[in-house]
């Protein structure tokens, strides 16, 4: 399958922070997540095992409690059910995979 980023709706997340699912299959879903410098994830968990590249930007993430600074390039893992968030320092753009998939991304 083919998944057009130009045919992928905006959503809104959090005041600053927009989605796009990219792509996704039986397993697998691929999002991107770009935020305002200044906006907020708030600390949130989820079922689904998640990683996380940057694309751009820079930003602090907290997962389990502990504060990191991400930037291009960088990424991470959040395993299922853990505690996490982000805080933008500047604007980045984020590609995220989650298992299974995010039932609530597909559009």
């Amino acid at each position: 399958m083919i998944f057009l980023r130009s045919d992928a709706k905006p959503v809104e997340m959090f005041p600053g922070v927009t989605r796009r699912t990219l792509a996704y299959g039986q397993s697998l879903l691929l999002a991107e997540f770009t935020y305002e410098k200044g906006a907020r994830a708030p600390l949130h968990r989820h079922p689904h095992e998640q990683i996380t590249y940057v694309v751009e930007g820079r930003y602090e993430v907290t997962i389990a409690g502990v504060l990191t600074v991400v930037e291009k390039g960088d990424s991470y893992l959040i395993p299922s059910n853990v505690e996490h968030g982000q805080f933008a320092l500047e604007r980045p753009v984020t590609a995220d995979i989650w298992h299974p998939p995010r039932e609530d991304y597909l559009e």
